[in-house]
């Protein structure tokens, strides 16, 4: 069975993403300080390049949340196609946990968004039956990667660890009492440590 995985960058107090997300400030205020070992910063390394390979990865399906889609809440009352413009990096299914149905968006390279309103369980067997062989991938935000790791179907965790403290927004372990995995590569750099964890046992 195909891997199903997750990639996400983390502070140092376990924030995936800063406070008061919006349209300006699609990862939150600071948020931005969590991925500059894969947005252009100069200090990064050939350990970064490594990790964003492999964040970059094809993959078969995509689950997210509708925050990570985009900053519109409730019902659709405008044309948002994602912030990722006509050609999202996904060329694959992706499948968008939400509260308000809306017809598939289908842009350019591969990528259509469904949008799935049944809960986590019905979004990832889509994605399971999409991506066939070639596995799933749990793209975020963090109330997505909470729900994927209560399920237990993430296979493959890689955190990449930002030198950074945001003191407050969203926080992907929340609620957690047990983490079921162990570290089998560590990578590092000026801006992030990279641990790739794989499912205790």
């Amino acid at each position: 069975m195909p891997d199903t995985t997750c990639h996400m960058s983390i502070s140092l107090d376990g924030f995936v993403a800063g406070p008061d997300q919006s349209r300006e400030h699609p990862l939150g205020r600071r948020g931005h300080d969590l991925h500059r070992w894969h947005l252009g910063d100069e200090r990064a390394t050939a350990a970064d390049a490594t990790a964003n390979d492999r964040l970059m990865r094809a993959r078969g399906a995509y689950v997210m949340g509708r925050n990570m889609f985009g900053p519109v809440r409730g019902p659709w009352d405008e044309d948002w196609r994602g912030w990722w413009g006509a050609e999202p990096p996904y060329h694959a299914p992706v499948f968008v946990l939400t509260h308000h149905a809306h017809d598939p968006i289908a842009l350019q390279g591969g990528t259509t968004f469904h949008f799935v309103t049944d809960g986590f369980d019905a979004a990832y067997a889509q994605a399971r039956e999409a991506a066939g062989d070639r596995g799933v991938d749990i793209a975020g935000g963090a109330s997505t990667v909470r729900q994927a790791l209560a399920a237990d179907v993430i296979d493959e965790l890689t955190l990449d660890i930002a030198p950074v403290l945001l003191g407050t927004g969203e926080r992907l372990f929340d609620g957690a009492t047990t983490f079921g995995y162990e570290p089998v590569e560590v990578l590092h750099s000026p801006l992030a440590t990279h641990v790739r964890y794989r499912r205790a046992g």
